[in-house]
């Protein structure tokens, strides 16, 4: 009988971990430029440079203009992973058509000393969110047995939807490395407008190489959490934006297929 509990000592790790609460801390906040709905039925081309986009958070995740590509920021570095596998810092006047950053205030910090699947990873931080209504942001810097990721290929015009565009993707598989999983949690109520569940990018320590992240086995890292309950999105100023299809009944399904 397979165990409904991945991780069947999760809340005990999750009680391992320090909780920092600064005196005055500002709510952290989710910043977002565009929607997921829009960037599945094909709108790969936004307004928003990196610089723009920075002034907005310092860690997140998305995707650069014609789709080329994914996007991974973290202590106010931005890189683009590429198709061939490959990573490269951004120039900031780059523009992404969908991105979702925050500044990253991390109030739950902890170790995980024992090789773990990314379910029990995921099960811990949902543990330390406590509640599935909120959003949070997570950082875990470790060694990987093995990352395995995918990275969309640039588009040209006219432009497919993503399901069209994803045919094709190359997926990676990392083995022995090290490297930064940069994530977010967020609630099922926002699929469509954001990724419901986990979503992940990973870059390697020499930020030569990742991707979306598929699956991952953890064989030790640090882990940073926080909290989100803050939500603010600007969406684009364009004709192809405006004349998407924003919602369909298959919408969900169609995200869980692009997002792995």
């Amino acid at each position: 009988m397979i165990n409904p509990n991945p991780c069947s000592c999760v809340s005990d790790i999750a009680r391992s971990f320090t909780r920092f609460v600064r005196d005055g801390q500002t709510e952290s906040e989710l910043y977002q430029t565009s929607l997921m709905s829009a960037l599945i039925d094909g709108v790969y081309d936004g307004d928003m440079t990196i610089e723009e986009l920075l002034k907005h958070g310092d860690f997140g995740l998305g995707t650069f203009n014609e789709l080329d590509g994914e996007l991974v920021a973290f202590d106010s570095e931005v890189h683009q992973l590429r198709e061939d596998g490959s990573a490269r810092a951004v120039s900031p006047d780059q523009k992404t058509p969908f991105a979702v950053v925050t500044h990253f205030r991390p109030t739950m910090f902890g170790s995980l000393n024992e090789p773990r699947t990314k379910h029990e990873v995921q099960a811990v931080i949902d543990e330390l969110i406590g509640s599935p209504n909120v959003f949070c942001a997570f950082r875990i810097d470790g060694q990987f047995s093995r990352v395995e990721t995918r990275t969309v290929p640039r588009q040209t015009l006219p432009y497919r939807p993503m399901l069209q565009a994803i045919e094709r993707q190359p997926i990676f598989a990392f083995e022995e490395t090290s490297g930064t999983l940069v994530g977010f949690r967020c609630p099922e109520y926002v699929q469509g407008i954001n990724v419901a569940g986990f979503h992940v990018h990973f870059i390697t320590d020499d930020r030569k190489g990742g991707g979306h992240v598929l699956d991952y086995r953890l064989i030790e890292g640090k882990v940073e959490v926080a909290r989100i309950s803050r939500l603010r999105i600007d969406l684009p100023k364009t004709d192809h934006f405006e004349r998407a299809t924003l919602h369909s009944e298959d919408m969900a399904s169609a995200i869980e297929a692009a997002e792995g």
